[in-house]
């Protein structure tokens, strides 16, 4: 729909009898743009126009999405009523609300908008956005209307939109200074299209020449103070600032600052993979690192000890946690921080991609009223996801629910949560000690990391307690070794443990740019080596927009689950080895996460290659 300014006192000589634009198609049979005016009164813009089955007698006003989607069935009165109330608390979007609500799908809600306002619908995943288009419209504008300049076409802006409306196509004329026509794409395409375009870094070398510029001042008069470290406009700062703000939008993990001999990298884990995001002056590093230390409330003097802290930012309008470790190396001090999205969804357990089978047992083992379930795997396998499902799973008003966590990362209402303080002597077991004097009923440890911990979680477990905790090691049996080699007896583990989940996370393939390929020989030789399932065909990520290029986009977990039969026990008291365990686990119809991973593969969810990466053992 294309829209130009008009001056409100002209007459409107194009209209024809059957309420159609003289010179375009009625949008009842055209799924294309269609060309109207802008006027003073946009309520009255599409009332000539029919909307998907709406004569021009009921046609909803502009504006009256809920009343389109009443009237088509997507939703009902009641589903209205409550997205409205709840639109008039929190000043949410409509369709943002009842996508929330589950009332209805992006995609519902995009074709909804397109026909209501006859605009075509545009798949942000699959057009690349013009940089010098982008450039017409500031970012703060962009984000707080969701609107993506995309392209020129023939002298017409085209402008992608979540929520479009004649006012916005008015104030985008007026800001682009061109004629504009809107097209409709969902809110979640629009955010994405949003953090990829407007790169929070795209100025950064810009703030470098400013940061060396203050550099040589500072060397020509040595009394000068140090600016680029505390004053909010500083470069420093604001280096810091958009290499946080990025890291938000491109759903990094983890934040890597590393020194070298002649620069610093800037590297984001994202799905669990590092990639290289900016290069910095190595001048640069020791005020980056200071800056973040200042944030942390750390000790910035002290470069030679390993620290580590936490900060809280506001990024885009979300409140985020940010864990701050820091470690001397011979080329300088290393920092990496881990971003702890309080906004993100929790997963249910239902929703962790474990298989029906090992999901049925799952839940049947964590509703035991005593013992302990672990989670094993390495650091960013997703255990504290697991064990934050579980609680949700399991947690009710009839019972007292006890935390101990280092650090909180998610917020229940209804669950009792203590944040460990090593300052204040409050450790792992310190808090276990106190949380068994308060009539707990489950109890979560976030991770037993030392013999004290482990030793009075085993016994919480043994006096009436269910507790659940996480592990590092790198499978379920690796696990229940970790716990002899830490000094806890053998009969102890066999009596207290009653399952062990060892899990890891896989990339799953884009779905935007999923395409066939031929896996190498030695991929090959793996896949069938390991007992894949026989196929002729494998697909991998060729790589687009939507995943940044790297063939992959979000994770998904893969578990095996040990369940502590009375063999397994037998095998725990003799010391028997880990291989021992493992095969008669896998006799007793245990699924090693190997062979949950080539499933994977065989359902064409992820790659060789990343099972290779992330699983593989020999």
């Amino acid at each position: 729909m294309a829209f130009k300014r008009r001056d409100k006192d002209a007459p409107r000589k194009d209209h024809k009898k059957d309420g159609s634009h003289k010179g375009h198609e009625a949008p009842a049979r055209a799924s294309g743009a269609t060309a109207v005016d802008v006027v003073d009164r946009p309520e009255d813009e599409f009332a000539e126009f029919e909307f998907g089955g709406f004569s021009a007698e009921n046609a909803p006003k502009p504006g009256r999405l809920g009343d389109t989607l009443v009237k088509s069935g997507a939703i009902t009165t009641e589903q209205l009523a409550r997205a409205l109330h709840e639109q008039k608390r929190n000043g949410r979007r409509l369709g943002e609300i009842l996508v929330a609500a589950g009332a209805i799908d992006e995609r519902s809600l995009t074709t909804a908008l397109s026909i209501l306002l006859s605009l075509p619908v545009v798949n942000l995943h699959q057009v690349d956005v013009d940089v010098s288009v982008l450039k017409m419209l500031d970012e703060e504008f962009a984000r707080a209307h969701l609107v993506v300049p995309v392209r020129d076409d023939a002298g017409t802006v085209v402008v992608a939109c979540a929520e479009p409306r004649p006012e916005l196509a008015e104030q985008l004329i007026s800001r682009i200074g061109r004629p504009v026509r809107l097209e409709v794409a969902s809110l979640s395409d629009v955010r994405w299209a949003l953090d990829s375009n407007y790169r929070a870094i795209s100025d950064v070398g810009s703030l470098v020449q400013a940061f060396k510029v203050v550099e040589e001042s500072r060397r020509r008069g040595p009394d000068v103070a140090v600016p680029e470290i505390v004053a909010d406009d500083a470069p420093i700062v604001q280096v810091v600032d958009r290499i946080l703000t990025q890291a938000m939008r491109d759903r990094a993990s983890d934040v890597h600052i590393e020194p070298s001999d002649d620069v610093v990298r800037v590297r984001f884990r994202i799905d669990g993979a590092l990639s290289q995001i900016l290069e910095l002056p190595a001048s640069m590093g020791p005020g980056l690192v200071s800056r973040i230390k200042i944030m942390a409330e750390m000790n910035i003097v002290e470069r030679r000890r390993p620290q580590d802290g936490q900060l809280t930012v506001t990024i885009d309008g979300k409140e985020v946690d940010v864990r701050v470790s820091t470690v001397a190396t011979i080329m300088g001090e290393k920092c990496v921080m881990r971003i702890l999205d309080k906004t993100r969804s929790l997963l249910r357990l239902a929703d962790l991609g474990m298989p029906t089978d090992t999901h049925y047992a799952y839940s049947k083992l964590v509703r035991a009223p005593f013992g302990m379930v672990l989670c094993a795997g390495p650091t960013g396998s997703g255990k504290t996801t697991t064990l934050y499902a579980t609680v949700t799973e399991i947690g009710n008003e009839a019972m007292n629910v006890m935390t101990i966590e280092d650090p909180v990362e998610y917020v229940f209402p209804m669950i009792n949560q203590i944040q460990t303080n090593d300052t204040a002597g409050l450790t792992f077991a310190t808090g276990l000690k106190s949380i068994l004097r308060q009539d707990p009923d489950v109890i979560l440890v976030g991770e037993v990391r030392d013999v004290e911990t482990t030793r009075v979680a085993v016994q919480s477990a043994l006096t009436g307690h269910f507790v659940i905790s996480s592990m590092h090691a790198t499978d379920s049996v690796a696990a229940l070794h970790r716990l002899l080699d830490m000094g806890i007896e053998s009969f102890l583990v066999a009596s207290s443990v009653l399952a062990v989940v060892g899990q890891r996370l896989l990339r799953r393939i884009c779905t935007s740019c999923k395409t066939q390929y031929t896996p190498t020989d030695e991929e090959l030789l793996f896949y069938e080596e390991s007992g894949g399932e026989p196929k002729g065909t494998f697909y991998h990520g060729a790589g687009c927009n939507y995943c940044s290029h790297t063939g992959y986009l979000d994770r998904i977990g893969i578990y095996e689950l040990l369940t502590m039969t009375p063999e397994i026990r037998r095998l725990i008291v003799g010391w028997a080895t880990q291989e021992e365990l493992r095969t008669l686990a896998v006799k007793q119809g245990m699924r090693t996460l190997r062979q949950e991973a080539l499933s994977l593969v065989a359902q064409d969810v992820t790659t060789i290659n990343e099972v290779i990466r992330s699983v593989y053992t020999l």
